[in-house]
C-alpha cells in the first residue's frame, strides 16, 4: 500500500457497510470495467438482496475517445437484466473527473431508461470536472493531479491500491 491511499479491502468493507442499509434488494449492480467491474463482483456477494449483475466498457463513450485513442483489451458490455426502469448501483473504483461516470450512464441509456441510478465507488479521490457525487463511497483521499490511484486484484480475488504517475 503506497502511503496516504487507504487499504483496498477496507474500504470495500466500508462502502458495503453504507450500501447494506440503503440499497434496494433488487438492484442491479452495474460495474464499469475494470476496477469497478471486481468491485461490483464482490458487492453482490456482500449485500443482501438479489443484485443482477452487469457490466459496462466505457471506451467508446468518453469524451477523450478520439484524442486517446482505443485502450487496449475493450471488454464486451454485459446488462443481462432489462435497464428500462430498473434500480441501478453504478459501481466504479476511482471517482476523479467524473468522466467514466457520465461515459457509462450514457451508454446505460442505450440500453433503456432507468428507473434510478445510484453511484458507489471504492475511492473518491475529488478533483472533479463534471457534477458527479457518489452515493456511497468507500474513501476519500486527497491526490496531486499528476498521480492516479490504480486498483489491482491478485490471483484470489484480494484487491490492493497503489499510486502511479498520471
Amino acid at each position: 500500500m503506497d502511503a496516504g491511499v487507504p487499504d483496498a479491502e477496507r474500504a470495500l468493507e466500508a462502502l458495503a457497510a453504507r450500501m447494506r442499509p440503503a440499497v434496494a434488494h433488487d438492484a442491479a449492480f452495474v460495474g464499469i470495467y475494470s476496477g469497478g467491474a471486481w468491485i461490483a463482483e464482490r458487492l453482490a456477494t456482500m449485500i443482501p438482496g438479489r443484485h443482477p449483475l452487469g457490466f459496462v466498457d466505457v471506451s467508446f463513450y468518453r469524451d477523450d475517445y478520439a484524442r486517446a485513442g482505443l485502450k487496449p483489451n475493450v471488454k464486451r458490455t454485459a446488462l443481462p437484466f432489462e435497464v428500462g426502469g430498473a434500480s441501478i448501483v453504478l459501481i466504479d473504483d476511482v471517482l476523479y473527473t467524473g468522466r467514466s461516470v457520465r461515459a457509462a450512464i450514457n451508454e446505460l441509456f442505450d440500453f433503456g431508461r432507468p428507473g434510478r441510478i445510484e453511484l458507489a465507488v471504492l475511492i473518491d479521490r475529488g478533483g472533479r470536472e463534471l457534477p458527479y457525487e457518489p452515493t456511497y463511497c468507500g474513501a476519500r483521499v486527497a491526490m496531486a493531479r499528476n498521480l492516479s490511484i490504480a486498483l489491482s486484484r491478485d490471483a484470489q480475488g484480494r484487491l490492493s491500491l497503489g499510486v502511479e504517475p498520471a
